[in-house]
């Protein structure tokens, strides 16, 4: 278990070194890159100058250096043909190159701009389209607010029906409820007439027959 872990911290310590090492190829003439470490080695590609390579390990007896290339590829190069910095050549040869990206970079934008400024200028079919959008859409906008205003009118009128009816419903209630009173007064008031009469009647009963009595007495009387 020991010797596992310390072959795992060996492969780190060796991963990480070669992570944080970089060696440029020097100033000169294109360098060779080979799959072994001596110079009979295949060469696997000719290294143009400046070019970067992460370094695996360095063997100082043969002053040859375990390295990889960018796109992932490994092989050996003599160290002495290495520096750690890139000389001012390549680097003012990579500024060359970005400066002449940014310029062509800029003209594709300057270019794409004129032709966007030449699509907008009055009275292309671009701009015409665009007319026609804005109009149709304007168009549109004005039929939603109409809607909407429509919409709002017939809210009003139906809030306004339902509160009539509601109105008239009551109004109806009322009038029932009146109605049912006056009938209820009515049957009231011929149940009074109808005692009165009867009382009426039955003091005419004893009344009316005394007249009478009187009467024949009053005749008899006078004979």
């Amino acid at each position: 278990m020991k010797k596992i872990l310390s072959s795992f911290f060996i492969l780190m310590l060796t991963f990480g070194s070669a992570q944080a090492t970089t060696v440029y190829v020097t100033d000169s003439l294109d360098l060779a890159f080979r799959s072994e470490e001596n110079t009979r080695g295949k060469i696997i590609k000719l290294l143009h100058p400046g070019t970067p390579l992460a370094v695996i390990s360095q063997n100082n007896e043969t002053g040859f250096i375990h390295a990889r290339l960018d796109n992932g590829t490994e092989g050996y190069i003599l160290a002495r043909h290495t520096m750690k910095e890139p000389s001012s050549h390549f680097q003012l040869d990579t500024s060359n190159k970005k400066l002449a990206l940014l310029e062509k970079e800029n003209t594709t934008l300057k270019a794409e701009l004129d032709s966007l400024k030449t699509s907008l200028t009055p009275g292309t079919s671009l701009e015409q389209s665009l007319a026609t959008e804005r109009d149709h859409l304007a168009r549109e906008l004005s039929e939603l607010k109409q809607t909407a205003s429509s919409a709002v009118a017939l809210k009003n009128q139906r809030d306004e029906l339902q509160e009539r009816v509601v109105n008239v419903e009551r109004e109806l209630e009322q009038l029932k409820l009146e109605n049912k009173a006056l009938g209820d007064s009515s049957r009231q008031d011929w149940f009074l007439y109808g005692g009165m009469l009867s009382l009426i009647g039955v003091i005419l009963g004893f009344i009316l027959p005394k007249l009478g009595w009187r009467r024949r007495s009053s005749s008899w009387d006078t004979y």
